[in-house]
């Protein structure tokens, strides 16, 4: 019988770069890439249903947007103090457990009477994305061998990435068919699939470390500093562009809706076979990988800005940031898992607190360029963070190679 610390899985063979090979729980790994097709569908089902909301609950559309915000601010809280609340207790049962709340959020939104039942609803939702964003990457990590990890950070991935494509066009559909309770609600039957499918395919996990980090101490370490700096970086970065894309598109490249829907489904398409893509071209190299996809971002963005004449032209920049948009919060978990080994659930959440900030100070940054200065100081502000990001990671990637000596020199 294996033990619990084993987490399921024997030693077996030698993989083809070298070193022992652990018997994989895929199935694990396609179940946590459900959870998070299932959490990131309902973090923006809001978006696509705002104007229903507000018309039934009785308030303004600014009002109900805001039920997209109070989910990232519990997600922020929630990924900085899991770790310590979590201590030695099983990662499996906080799963299960996270999944339950997610459907009582489907449930709690679903049958909101008001707008104050609607926000705790949004506010459980908030709690499981910073609950299972912060243990998500050490998770998959035990169920695959050292070598598989980005091929498994992928897949898991790859459920964030399809949620994005299907979340906003199925969520108007949906609520115009259903309406946006039964739409809502829609989450709970797929959470239920999930809560099954963890319950069979994952091992016990245990905590084995006694007194796990406080994430904010992480950031004493140099090489998570100026990590963490690169990732608030890169998606601050990302959002100020991508938050105001719809408006760009609408207003200055003059597309039909229609077009736009085509255009959107084009990003999240190539997004789902960036993350696909990804996983192999991070074994070979990791730290060029956080490099170049920022800097070739900063240059999408600036080429947007001179793009708006030719929707051809603009249709293919845009792919082209899709697929490397989604293929580098990939190359980031990966960085994070090899960064801190030993800390990766407490690093994951410093890391969903990064991104939530980031992801906020972006749209806000970006909303007030946009309106200031139009789009394409907008976009211009993108490249600036971007390449910012691209030169951070560099100096990342020059810190964890020389503690990468010091510890063979130990």
């Amino acid at each position: 019988m294996v033990s619990d610390t084993s987490y399921a899985i024997a030693t077996t063979q030698q993989p083809a770069g070298g070193g022992t090979r652990k018997t994989a729980t895929w199935s694990g790994v396609f179940a946590l890439s459900l959870a998070a097709f299932a959490l990131i569908a309902s973090e923006f089902l809001p978006v696509s249903l705002l104007t229903p909301i507000a018309s039934d609950l009785a308030v303004t559309e600014g009002q109900a947007g805001q039920a997209i915000s109070v989910s990232g601010f519990f997600a922020v809280i929630t990924s900085l103090l899991i770790a310590s609340i979590m201590g030695r207790a099983d990662r499996k049962t906080m799963l299960l457990a996270l999944t339950g709340v997610m459907m009582i959020s489907g449930t709690v939104v679903a049958l909101a009477p008001n707008y104050a039942t609607l926000m705790i609803g949004r506010a459980l939702i908030g709690i499981v994305i910073g609950g299972f964003w912060s243990m998500s990457a050490a998770t998959a990590t035990r169920l695959v061998s050292p070598w598989q990890v980005p091929r498994a950070l992928s897949v898991l991935n790859g459920g964030n990435a399809l949620a994005t494509v299907v979340a906003a066009p199925l969520g108007s559909y949906l609520g115009a068919l259903i309406g946006w309770r039964w739409t809502f609600f829609t989450v709970v039957p797929v959470a239920l699939v999930v809560l099954v499918w963890l319950w069979f395919s994952l091992p016990r996990m245990p905590m084995v470390r006694a007194a796990p980090i406080s994430p904010l101490r992480l950031l004493g370490r140099p090489v998570v500093a100026i990590g963490m700096l690169g990732v608030g970086l890169f998606f601050m970065g990302q959002f100020t562009l991508f938050t105001y894309l719809r408006p760009y598109l609408e207003g200055i490249v003059k597309v039909h809706v229609e077009t736009l829907s085509l255009l959107l489904l084009l990003i999240g398409a190539m997004g789902v076979l960036g993350t696909i893509v990804i996983g192999f071209v991070l074994s070979r190299a990791p730290r060029l990988v956080l490099i170049v996809i920022p800097a070739l971002m900063a240059l999408l963005a600036l080429a947007l800005v001179f793009s708006a004449g030719s929707l051809a032209a603009t249709a293919t920049l845009l792919a082209l940031w899709g697929f490397l948009s989604t293929a580098a919060p990939v190359a980031w978990w990966t960085w994070l898992t090899r960064t801190l080994p030993d800390d990766s659930e407490a690093g994951g959440g410093l890391m969903v607190a990064a991104i939530q900030l980031a992801i906020t100070a972006g749209a806000a940054f970006g909303g007030f360029l946009f309106d200031a200065y139009g789009y394409a100081a907008t976009f211009i502000a993108a490249t600036a963070l971007l390449s910012l990001a691209a030169m951070t990671a560099v100096v990342s990637a020059f810190i964890g190679q020389s503690v990468n000596h010091m510890r063979a020199d130990l």
